[in-house]
């Protein structure tokens, strides 16, 4: 299941302190989710456990979609619950998660520049679609992707690449779960998507009732936008596939 330790470089020092803090608040307050110990860390590197497993599956979005909804559920209940999705959030040991709205507004401002929006009428729609999703209360958003899970032989699952923490709605990571998972394998049927979030929403519950109530409409909301942001990544690190032509439904 392990092999060692494996040493990951960063641009600088604040990267490292950053990975180390996020590292670190994952393991205390989103228990549910198993990552790889840390080993020495250095001025611009991290040595990480090194994981024998493969990449999350299709099959697997079932167990991923309870995972992760209870992980948001406990973390909710141990520090989000007095986080707001429109301003960043400071932990007491100097912790801090970016809001939802900033870093996405800048990004699909510059998937406009990059070409993948036609035009600044469709900026506004995304960015309309982006305050609208901006409410209920706050998660952690860790970019969940194939990649970013893996499953050693024994039916462990370990959660990688956690550097980049925001905060995001409830169910947006599923979502882009959902969108990298179609990217990576194909179109996935309706049914295993509303599985999935009646999962989701069954885990999350669990710890708060506001925390189980996205809808399909609303995660339909949150794949449109991971349809633009991932934009940039079609044919690169896996992604193979485009998104089926009526899916997710694009709204103005």
């Amino acid at each position: 299941m392990t092999g060692g330790y494996f040493t990951k470089h960063y641009t600088d020092s604040a990267q490292v302190a950053a990975a180390v803090r996020h590292h670190w608040w994952l393991t205390q307050h989103a228990r549910p989710l198993r990552l790889p110990a840390l080993g020495v860390i250095g001025p611009t590197s991290l040595s990480y456990q090194r994981i024998d497993g493969r990449p999350a599956r299709p099959e697997d979005l079932p167990r991923l979609a309870r995972l992760l909804g209870d992980a948001h559920g406990t973390a909710w209940a141990s520090d989000l619950h007095a986080a707001e999705l429109h301003v960043p959030h400071r932990f007491d040991d100097g912790t801090e998660f970016a809001d939802y709205l900033r870093p996405r507004t800048e990004a699909l401002h510059k998937r406009l520049e990059q070409g993948y929006l036609p035009n600044k009428a469709a900026l506004r729609a995304m960015l309309t679609l982006l305050e609208k999703t901006a409410e209920g209360p706050a998660v952690f958003y860790k970019d969940s992707n194939p990649r970013n899970v893996l499953i050693a032989d024994t039916g462990a699952l370990f959660t990688v690449d956690t550097d980049d923490l925001t905060l995001a709605p409830a169910a947006y990571d599923l979502a882009k779960l959902v969108a990298t998972l179609l990217l990576t394998y194909g179109p996935l049927p309706p049914r295993a998507i509303d599985a999935a979030l009646a999962i989701y929403n069954a885990a999350a519950w669990r710890h708060d009732a506001s925390l189980g109530a996205t809808d399909r409409d609303r995660l339909d909301d949150f794949l449109a936008l991971h349809a633009v942001l991932t934009a940039p990544y079609r044919g690169r690190n896996g992604y193979l596939y485009g998104w089926p032509p009526d899916f997710p439904r694009l709204r103005g």
